[in-house]
């Protein structure tokens, strides 16, 4: 019986400590996007449903737009904002034309919104959790899976497969921010807990026979 409790004992420690660091690690991601986000912007497309049809629209309404925007020649993300916000009837009208162009009569609307990101890696970019503003694009009810990048610096353009951001888009990410916060994008040393390791050997010691009162 004594056994059984410091191993309980140990367990909920290791659990405790595991769950502190992870609320630490989160509130240092939070933090860095606290300090990069003012520069960055946001590409955030929420399908109508879940269905397999539904979610598929959604990438080609995303690929859509994004070929819109890029043929604009905007270099940032002020500049970005107001074109957005300047060009969303029109932008909308031009997805939901497409949409019927496919045989989807869904309305489309479109807005700039604060919204919160998890992590996310660009490539060997990594960007923190935390809430960002976002050019955020609703298909019909918007119910479905969630779909996100980076519109500026431009990584929504970024051959993701290659795991290489860009030199252009490097030197974008450079000039907006601090050196400290740039190099925090690339160098993610962090901690990593493998509880899967342990728990096992925890269990087998709980479920063991005892031998010892």
């Amino acid at each position: 019986m004594k056994k059984r409790k410091e191993l309980t004992l140990s367990l909920s420690c290791f659990l405790l400590a595991f769950l502190c660091s992870m609320i630490w690690l989160r509130q240092r991601e939070e933090n860095l996007a606290e300090q990069i986000s003012p520069k960055i912007l946001r590409f955030h497309v929420l399908a109508n449903s879940n269905t397999r049809q539904d979610q598929e629209l959604k990438m080609k309404v995303k690929s859509f737009l994004l070929e819109e925007l890029s043929k604009t020649s905007i270099n940032s993300k002020e500049d970005f904002v107001n074109y957005i916000q300047e060009q969303k009837e029109d932008l909308a009208s031009s997805a939901e034309s497409y949409m019927r162009s496919l045989g989807y009569p869904y309305k489309a609307q479109i807005e700039v919104n604060p919204c919160y990101f998890p992590t996310k890696s660009y490539g060997d970019l990594v960007l923190p959790c935390g809430t960002y503003d976002a050019v955020e694009i609703q298909i019909g009810e918007g119910r479905g899976r969630n779909w996100w990048c980076v519109l500026y610096p431009r990584l929504c353009f970024v051959d993701v497969s290659h795991a290489v951001v860009p030199d252009s888009s490097r030197a974008v990410l450079q000039d907006l921010l601090t050196p400290e916060q740039y190099e925090a994008l690339w160098d993610r040393k962090e901690v990593t807990f493998r509880p899967r390791f342990l728990l096992p050997e925890l269990a087998t010691g709980l479920i063991a026979p005892q031998t010892e009162y």
